[in-house]
């Protein structure tokens, strides 16, 4: 009765019941289990074009873009989308020239170095972490995590920085308005390592873009995923988030899909050669 309605013979319709996969079913279905495990490696945050640089430049896999996406729409596999939010602030009286210009590239490591502050609230309190970006390899090179918005939050983060890098004298660092990098223990930190402080305009978040971009990056992958329990709880997945995620595994566009520390092995190993 199906095959009269259909209009399909029935010696066709069990020839089709009987006919193994294709080879494209057989390939399709082994390269959605690769999708679906890169998808889970990525914490559940990589929509189709990282999951197509992972499978290019990780594994090797020839793959096309809408074939990637063809197969994650039916597993209906997604990255995590950004939700916008509208804050007002106060900026202070800048203390910096602004020297970036919204320059936000940089041709080696340590030469140009963003700031700035994010909190999010835990069950029972908020936390507050301040990070350091390095403008060559999207790298945090320096962040602090407290339960208070101090000025030592924004120090503890600049030091770690210098600890970590190194810095030769004249790295800029830029910064926004807040009452943290307006201070006068983040500015005399800055002189004593020889460092050149910078500031955006007033009113201005797209002068500090780069790192900005980190903090909606952090907000949509991991903060706003989960309801934290404490405070604690928080501050170690942030610590988690940035150096056994974001730093050596994340692949970031605007390094050729290569996370930052990959990316800075690849400038090193460069150096050496030449």
């Amino acid at each position: 009765m199906a095959c009269r309605f259909l209009q399909v013979s029935t010696s066709g319709y069990y020839d089709w019941a009987s006919r193994p996969p294709s080879r494209r079913a057989i390939a399709d279905a082994e390269l959605t289990t690769t999708i679906r495990r890169i998808h889970a490696d990525s914490r559940a945050t990589y929509g189709a074009p990282r999951i197509l640089a992972e499978l290019r430049l990780g594994l090797g896999v020839h793959v096309g873009r809408k074939r990637v996406a063809r197969l994650m729409r039916l597993e209906g596999l997604v990255g995590v989308s950004h939700r916008r939010k509208r804050r007002g602030w106060k900026p202070n009286t800048a203390t910096h020239e602004d020297l970036v210009k919204r320059q936000f590239r940089a041709d080696a490591p340590n030469r140009l170095w963003f700031c700035d502050i994010t909190q999010h609230r835990a069950r029972d309190g908020w936390v507050y972490c301040a990070a350091v970006i390095d403008a060559f390899s999207r790298r945090i090179v320096g962040w602090s995590i407290s339960d208070r918005i101090t000025a030592e939050i924004v120090v503890d983060a600049l030091e770690m920085a210098r600890w970590r890098r190194r810095p030769e004298p004249g790295t800029v660092v830029h910064a926004d308005r807040g009452a943290q990098y307006t201070s006068w223990l983040f500015g005399h930190r800055l002189r004593q390592a020889g460092l050149l402080g910078s500031m955006g305009r007033v009113a201005s978040s797209v002068d500090n873009a780069l790192i900005e971009s980190f903090w909606s990056t952090m907000q949509r992958e991991l903060l706003d995923r989960t309801v934290w329990d404490s405070r604690a709880q928080l501050a170690s997945a942030m610590f988690e988030w940035i150096e056994v995620f974001y730093n050596p595994r994340r692949r970031h566009t605007s390094l050729g899909d290569l996370s930052p520390a990959d990316y800075e092995a690849l400038h090193t190993a460069a150096e050496i050669a030449a």
